[in-house]
């Protein structure tokens, strides 16, 4: 079966939705503290090239582009701040702000 969209054309068309960029950060961060870091890398780095792009970003948290793409990469190892200084980034970006919320739920 031939696919006939690249998955980022996708998601790049997706992201002009609001509610789903809202979501996709969410679950970006939401991958962060659950402790899946390769998925929430994966997620931002998507949400980042189809939103502000990663020279905004850049000069937004004063790092170099290249970094930041270094950082999330499959082989990145990010410092908590970094990724905590992006999100702050994007979430202002977007114009909302992230919660966490604890359950009583036990992790499987």
């Amino acid at each position: 079966m031939v696919l006939t969209r690249s998955f980022r054309e996708t998601i790049k068309e997706q992201l002009s939705s609001q509610d789903f960029r809202r979501e996709f950060l969410r679950e970006a961060v939401n991958n962060m503290v659950t402790g899946d870091l390769e998925t929430a890398k994966s997620v931002l780095r998507e949400y980042i090239n189809g939103t502000v792009g990663f020279i905004a970003l850049g000069k937004a948290v004063s790092k170099s582009p290249k970094s930041l793409m270094r950082m999330l990469s499959a082989e990145g190892n990010p410092h908590a701040r970094n990724l905590f200084e992006v999100v702050a980034f994007l979430q202002k970006a977007e114009g909302t702000v992230l919660e966490v919320h604890a359950s009583n739920t036990t992790a499987a």
